[in-house]
């Protein structure tokens, strides 16, 4: 399974990481990533343990990092994106098995934040200092809610844009160039006037899963469903209701489907053209290809109203690591804006680090399959929109009992029903 399909099947940790970092005696003493492909790369008398997951290419940077390094070496250890998390969560609840280096999951990281005891605080090792070669949005979600603590330095992320079938837009009469389609739809009333035209015209839907829509208005919401106390304030704010409103109303009209992610069904519909749009982050480019081989159909343009994020990654030190500068030294030289432009251009990881935006390799980049458009800067364009938001630590199980509201709605239930439904679901979650 590739990176791209694992980020979006991410699973909830079963066991609140309070109670788990309260110890256990009957841990294991050894490194708990027994499944993982191993590659240690470098002879040097320094050896750092680093946990990946998903296809990052980081082999080779590591390569590269080593032969400047001849001290250093690196154990590259991949595995599952949730095997990995639910290792680090037994190492580091243990207080022992944890790598030097690992991966997280951009979600994730919510899950760690009461947990602070159990990494290393990067601006001890002089992280402020780097802080301007991210995006804004995407260093605070590294640090704690107070902003002194630095769980991790930033990878990839995933900026969401509208991919869009330019046969589909045509056929209902539309122009299919980037700039014309990002006119067209520039806000969500001028997205439903479109789906309507396009069912009317062509019998084909809008987008094929409802859920995407819901995730790109929650993911421009400011505010979703915890602050940063952790309580739940979907009831305060009118923005996630909202956007579940106008996802209910597009399924009412038959203009969306509910055809569930990762399905044979979900991946045909990308080559067989039964639907105009997908929003989806930039790693979505590749599972396009992958299932729509036919190149220059696709294209790709902004999302109306703005942009959000799904996906990306941090770098992070467990406090138990014995070699935390070094593996500091690392990361930060990985996360590095002309690593992070290698990243891209070899394994498609889109950058955190703006200074990449005005590379000329960046700028220049042309995508064929997408009709030879400038793929990257609209990315980075819906990158710089993004508006950092607290998501809390049930985050997942609160957004999956919204995916299930939505569920019953296409299957018919009463929107106003599923909605307090919803809400009371929730309320159990957060009261376990």
């Amino acid at each position: 399974m590739s990176k791209f399909l694992k980020l979006a099947a991410s699973t909830v940790l079963a066991v609140s990481f309070l109670a788990a970092c309260g110890g256990n005696d009957d841990a294991p003493e050894e490194n708990v990533v027994d499944d993982a492909a191993t590659e240690t790369i470098g002879d040097g008398d320094v050896e750092l343990v680093f946990w990946e997951f998903g296809n990052t290419g980081y082999d080779k940077l590591i390569e590269e990092y080593v032969a400047e390094n001849p001290h250093v070496s690196i154990n590259l250890q991949n595995s599952d994106m949730n095997d990995l998390h639910d290792n680090l969560f037994t190492s580091i609840s243990a207080g022992s098995g944890a790598p030097d280096i690992t991966m997280i999951e951009e979600a994730q990281i919510e899950r760690y934040r009461n947990a602070e005891h159990a990494f290393t605080n990067l601006f001890d090792h002089g992280a402020e200092a780097v802080r301007d070669n991210y995006l804004d949005w995407v260093f605070q979600n590294g640090e704690n809610a107070d902003g002194d603590f630095l769980f991790g330095l930033p990878t990839d992320i995933g900026p969401t844009v509208m991919f869009y079938r330019t046969d589909v837009f045509e056929e209902a009469g539309f122009e299919s160039s980037p700039e014309a389609v990002s006119e067209l739809v520039a806000t969500w009333d001028d997205f439903e006037k479109v789906a309507e035209e396009i069912k009317d015209k062509t019998g084909k839907l809008m987008t094929d899963a409802g859920e995407l829509i819901y995730n790109a208005r929650r993911d421009q919401a400011t505010q979703q469903y915890f602050n940063t106390d952790d309580e739940l304030i979907m009831t305060e704010h009118n923005q996630i209701k909202d956007g579940f409103e106008y996802v209910a109303n597009l399924l009412d009209k038959g203009l969306v489907g509910d055809i569930p992610l990762w399905t044979p069904e979900w991946f045909s519909g990308m080559g067989e053209g039964t639907y105009a749009t997908m929003l989806a982050p930039a790693w979505m480019q590749g599972v396009i290809k992958d299932n729509s081989p036919e190149p220059g159909v696709w294209s790709l343009t902004t999302m109306p109203e703005g942009a959000g994020n799904w996906g990306g990654s941090y770098l992070a030190v467990p406090a138990e690591s014995e070699q935390a500068e070094e593996a500091y030294k690392f990361i930060e030289w990985l996360t590095a804006p002309e690593q992070q432009l290698k990243a891209f251009l070899d394994y498609g990881l889109f950058p955190s680090a703006p200074a990449v935006y005005d590379m000329p390799e960046f700028l220049e980049y042309e995508d064929a399959y997408f009709g030879g458009i400038a793929t990257a800067q609209i990315f980075s364009e819906a990158a710089q929109q993004v508006v950092p938001v607290y998501k809390g630590r049930l985050y997942y199980p609160v957004d999956d009992e919204m995916k299930e509201a939505l569920d019953n709605v296409a299957a018919g239930a009463d929107v106003s029903q599923e909605w307090d439904s919803a809400l009371q679901r929730i309320e159990r979650i957060i009261g376990r």
